[in-house]
């Protein structure tokens, strides 16, 4: 571990809306996203003004190429570009803020405050479905987290009442990932992504889970590629913050 004794740091949380950017429509305004088709000159504004937001030097700010994979990586320091082809990531290194994009997948913010290990993952209807949760819980005890020590909060994202998928989708990622079928508000088969990862977390043995419970497809607010592609992405982050912390 890279965190020296008295030196784990407040574990911070941050979830942006679509609001405070510099991004045109159809990204307006806020958008986190490098490859949603939007001027590269404003991703980089919005990812500036969040660095600055929150207080973490920009070159602190470890982004992912995300892919729907079950792949995570472990970082101990910066990061020249995006880390490649991964859907998790996980340091136990302070001051380092994690950051997933999401528009309607499940972004997942874990951490073991004690040991001062967090992790930030990309959870969509793939990667949950082909177990990135379960990588990512071994990847943080193996740098030194108890799983009853792991607190969970998932960001905003596509709602049960509002994700609607084919019966036989439903039935296969209910069959991998149990307790995320849903019925729409329109009485048809649907997903709650975040009902099944909590209760997957919570079978593993995590301390807790906490939810947002704003619906990205429902709540304008935010950004959603269901509710209209072309579109922004939100950013969800963690960190180690030390700022105020005695050495």
């Amino acid at each position: 571990m890279t965190t020296a004794p008295g030196r784990v740091g407040r574990v911070r949380r941050v979830t942006t809306t679509r609001r405070g950017g510099v991004s045109l429509a159809p990204y307006d305004e806020f958008n986190l996203g490098d490859h949603v088709g939007d001027d590269p000159a404003a991703v980089r504004a919005n990812r500036l003004r969040l660095a600055e937001r929150i207080g973490v030097a920009p070159a602190r700010m470890v982004w992912m190429e995300q892919i729907h994979s079950p792949t995570v990586t472990v970082v101990d320091g910066p990061v020249d570009g995006p880390v490649p082809a991964t859907d998790a990531l996980v340091t136990t290194a302070i001051d380092l803020a994690l950051v997933v994009v999401t528009a309607d997948c499940v972004p997942v913010l874990l951490s073991d405050d004690a040991a001062g290990v967090i992790a930030a993952v990309h959870a969509g209807r793939v990667g949950a479905r082909v177990g990135i949760i379960r990588r990512v819980l071994e990847a943080m005890t193996d740098q030194g987290a108890e799983l009853s020590r792991i607190g969970a909060f998932l960001g905003p994202a596509a709602s049960g009442e509002q994700y609607e998928v084919p019966a036989a989708m439903q039935r296969d990622v209910e069959k991998h990932l149990p307790g995320s079928a849903s019925r729409t508000t329109k009485g048809t088969p649907g997903l709650d992504l975040r009902a099944g990862i909590r209760r997957q977390l919570l079978e593993a043995g995590v301390s807790g889970v906490a939810i947002d419970p704003r619906c990205t497809i429902s709540d304008r607010t935010l950004f959603s590629h269901r509710r209209g592609a072309p579109t922004g992405r939100l950013a969800s982050v963690i960190w180690n913050d030390t700022s105020g912390v005695a050495p």
